[in-house]
């Protein structure tokens, strides 16, 4: 089946960085977009960015842009974040999901693979 599992997550500063990473593996197709989203207690789950399956286009969340970059390898199955001038607000656990289209959108409702999340604690 198909699979995807995070990584990177930590305690950072404010103002500090870190990357997330996302292997996939299974029936994973290159040409389906990929997003990450994150949830911090208390509150629902929000969307953080996107990337076309063609690796060429990129979408992000008005809180992050500016700040984040996303990008994958497709001949790693691999999708990165790389989240930099890190807030409090940035707080929560971060899932990676995969649609079955190439398209990106900004409902988890659209996306049929996810993984089981990875924590990002920012601190004062």
């Amino acid at each position: 089946q198909v699979q995807l599992a995070e990584s990177g997550g930590g305690l950072v500063q404010a103002g500090g960085s870190l990357r997330l990473s996302c292997t996939a593996s299974g029936p994973t197709s290159d040409r389906d977009a990929m997003g990450w989203f994150r949830q911090a207690p208390g509150k629902e789950r929000e969307w953080v960015s996107c990337i076309r399956g063609s690796g060429l286009r990129t979408y992000y969340a008005a809180s992050v842009e500016g700040r984040f970059t996303i990008s994958r390898d497709g001949a790693k199955n691999t999708l990165y974040l790389l989240m930099n001038s890190l807030k409090l607000e940035d707080t929560g656990m971060y899932y990676c999901a995969a649609r079955a289209t190439f398209y990106c959108s900004t409902s988890d409702s659209e996306y049929e693979y996810w993984g089981q999340g990875t924590q990002v604690t920012v601190s004062s």
